[in-house]
């Protein structure tokens, strides 16, 4: 597997990873938003988002004031599509 391939499955393998990226899949929302809709303090929100940049399946923007963040849906394809191929299904 490439290290890319890594990087992205370490990124969704935290629950409170997952949950943030069902949350900006479709609305982009400020860290803020993020940590009231999850109950998660604002640093830790912080730290999950780092990890969801570096792997590139989050993208932020700013607005006015604050910084909003949008689900990378191409990125998560692309996973998708690694996974597929590194992990074919059988042949019936």
């Amino acid at each position: 597997m490439s290290d890319e391939l890594d990087v992205l499955i370490r990124a969704v393998a935290n629950a409170t990873r997952r949950q943030i990226l069902s949350l900006v899949w479709k609305q982009e929302l400020s860290a803020g938003a993020i940590a009231d809709a999850i109950d998660l303090a604002p640093a830790s929100v912080s730290e999950h988002l780092k990890v969801l940049r570096k792997a590139e399946l989050v993208t932020v923007e700013k607005s006015g004031t604050s910084w909003n963040y949008h689900a990378n849906q191409a990125a998560m394809q692309k996973l998708i599509k690694s996974l597929e191929k590194n992990f074919p299904k059988p042949k019936s």
